[in-house]
């Protein structure tokens, strides 16, 4: 009887609140590599803000074509967002300049199928099996 998350070491398990952290403890940090969940949970944090920031400006700033909430938060993790996808593309073993994919609109679909891949389980060109920012 195996488990799946058996395979997975102990230090590649992310948590919501993990995700959140270790995306902006690693604002800068282009090298390394992140998992399928500090990807889709920081994905889906950035999604929510979004959300929500939208809704304070509809309500706050109505009638104005600025959304000043909302563009204030994109720039403030646009960063780190781009970071986390490079980690991620390196988790699979490509290099991050795969993202420019997404220039192409029709490059999206490749870059979406890969971050839905699972990780390397050995060591691969771009470091061990280790969550970035994690020791």
């Amino acid at each position: 009887m195996s488990d799946a998350s058996a395979a997975i070491p102990q230090n590649r398990i992310v948590s919501f609140k993990d995700s959140i952290s270790l995306g902006f403890n690693n604002y800068f940090q282009f090298e390394g590599r992140s998992s399928r969940g500090a990807y889709w949970f920081f994905s889906l944090f950035l999604l929510i803000v979004s959300i929500i920031t939208a809704i304070f400006d509809v309500l706050f700033f109505p009638g104005n074509e600025l959304t000043p909430l909302s563009s204030i938060f994109s720039l403030a993790t646009l960063v780190p967002s781009v970071s986390i996808s490079v980690r991620r593309l390196h988790d699979i073993g490509r290099s991050g300049w795969w993202n420019l994919l997404a220039f192409t609109i029709i490059g999206i679909i490749p870059l979406i199928y890969w971050v839905l891949q699972p990780g390397n389980r050995a060591e691969n060109g771009f470091g061990p099996d280790q969550e970035a920012g994690r020791r």
